[in-house]
């Protein structure tokens, strides 16, 4: 029973085959299985790669399952198709499409697996690259903040020091009416005369306003570091918000390009391998002896053949006999007298008819 759904793979003429040795059934039930287990294969790695991209585990092996049948279909009816004839470049030139297909399909399949068996070293690689993510969308953030915030910064820079001017006037005029009254500077007579009271006058106008503008700049600078504070939030909650795309970097395109990263040697055994397990139910026709199958099938083809091509001279010589002898009787029928006066009896009756035709719609004209 296996080995007949074996040679059903194989897509070989059951019934041609039972009248063949047991040999040549083992070896065309081996070549089924090649062809069954090749569709297996691209079963389960078709599943895994549609799993990575639709993270669903039913999609993926239905999906799976319908790419399965059809490399299953594909193989079957191009290993029929490949006849033995002792002719192996012929042989080779009717399986180089799916040979081309083949690689394709090496390329595209292989890549899900080397994913999964390097799997650690992908994460690896993707989480450097995360993290270069990271740091990059934090500096891109930043630049839509960092203006913002320096010029917040500069504007307390700017009350500060302007508190810090008044401070110094203030000081000077201390100074002043200091040395004033001790006779070190300005009239220098010592006591507290009435300029020591205009400048002492001028030193406690210039506190009363120091003392505001600290004040003011004071409430100046809790306002700007209250808008600091809340564009540092905004900019921590843009962040976080960001977060979870970069977090989320680890699909089917980025893990291909990790992988790309890795040595290339190991990725390239994996893809030979799946190479030749796709290729490998037409190395094994192609490699596989002329045997009594192949002779048995040719011949009844030949058969075939040349019982269409006699039938098709057949026909021809009929058509042809045909032809001649109607043309030697037309040519016996041109001397009948007695038919050249019947066919000349109807043509008048025919002109008369189209006389009189044409006599009536006439007269109808007239009247």
């Amino acid at each position: 029973m296996i080995q007949d759904f074996f040679i059903l793979c194989s897509g070989a003429d059951a019934d041609l085959l039972k009248t063949c040795s047991k040999g040549e059934q083992n070896k065309y039930a081996g070549i089924g299985a090649t062809v069954f287990f090749t569709a297996v294969m691209a079963f389960i790695a078709s599943s895994y790669a549609l799993f990575t991209v639709f993270d669903n585990l039913y999609a993926a092996v239905f999906f799976g399952f319908i790419w399965g049948l059809l490399i299953f279909n594909l193989d079957r009816f191009i290993v029929a198709t490949i006849k033995k004839r002792n002719n192996i470049g012929q042989e080779f030139l009717q399986a180089t499409p799916r040979i081309i297909l083949a690689v394709i399909i090496a390329i595209v399949i292989s890549k899900p697996l080397e994913m999964k068996i390097f799997e650690k070293e992908i994460n690896q690689v993707l989480l450097e690259q995360k993290n270069g993510l990271t740091l990059a969308n934090k500096d891109q953030l930043a630049l839509q903040y960092t203006p913002k915030v320096e010029q917040l910064n500069q504007d307390i820079a700017a009350l500060k020091n302007e508190v810090l001017i008044k401070e110094a006037e203030t000081n000077a005029l201390y100074d002043i009416y200091i040395n004033e009254a001790e006779g070190t500077a300005g009239t220098k007579l010592l006591g507290k005369g009435p300029v020591y009271a205009e400048k002492r006058d001028k030193h406690d106008a210039a506190l009363a306003e120091l003392q505001a503008l600290k004040t003011t700049n004071a409430e100046k600078v809790l306002a700007i570091e209250s808008q600091i504070a809340t564009l540092d939030t905004e900019y921590a909650e843009v962040v976080k918000n960001s977060q979870p795309v970069i977090d989320g970097f680890d699909g089917l395109m980025a893990r291909i390009t990790a992988l790309d990263e890795l040595p290339w040697l190991p990725s390239f055994f994996i893809f030979l391998l799946f190479l030749a397990i796709e290729t490998s139910p037409i190395i094994a026709k192609l490699l596989a002896p002329k045997g009594e199958y192949d002779i048995k099938l040719e011949e009844e083809e030949s058969v075939l053949s040349t019982w269409v091509e006699q039938k098709l001279a057949q026909r021809k010589l009929i058509a042809s006999t045909d032809s001649e002898i109607n043309q030697k009787i037309y040519e016996d029928l041109k001397g009948e007298e007695e038919l050249y006066g019947y066919k000349k009896k109807k043509a008048e009756e025919l002109l008369r008819l189209q006389a009189d035709s044409f006599h009536n719609i006439q007269t109808k004209g007239l009247k």
